[in-house]
């Protein structure tokens, strides 16, 4: 079955799983999920990510019995794209959490964004 916003399944499927308090999330893999997914291991939201045979394998983080994740949000849709000026990148939750944008030069988290002065699309916002 086919995906009209494979970014916000993903999103979705991570949201479920802590709801369920589960350990692992399995989803189809590509090369923007998996860029996504090293974003959100490099800022301490999952313990791992792994791809393989098609398929990748968040595993989830919890502290104290509590998700690491507290909540994500899908800002730029297939009806919708939303692109950010190098100025216009937003502080999610007054610096406690990240964004992630779409630039020339991939995927990067809106403080890296921000220090490398580029903009781009806001795809998602996590804190």
């Amino acid at each position: 079955m086919s995906v009209s916003d494979p970014i916000a399944d993903m999103l979705a499927r991570i949201r479920n799983a802590h709801g369920a308090f589960h350990s692992t999330v399995e989803m189809p893999a590509s090369k923007m999920k998996a860029a996504i997914a090293e974003i959100l291991k490099a800022e301490g939201y999952i313990s791992e990510c792994a791809s393989a045979e098609g398929k990748l394998k968040l595993t989830l983080k919890y502290a104290s019995g509590k998700s690491a994740i507290r909540g994500l949000k899908k800002v730029s849709t297939p009806g919708r794209r939303v692109y950010v000026g190098v100025e216009d990148i937003p502080k999610v939750q007054n610096g406690l959490g990240i964004c992630i944008l779409s630039t020339s030069r991939g995927l990067l988290p809106g403080a890296q964004a921000t220090a490398d002065k580029i903009g781009g699309e806001l795809l998602c916002e996590i804190w």
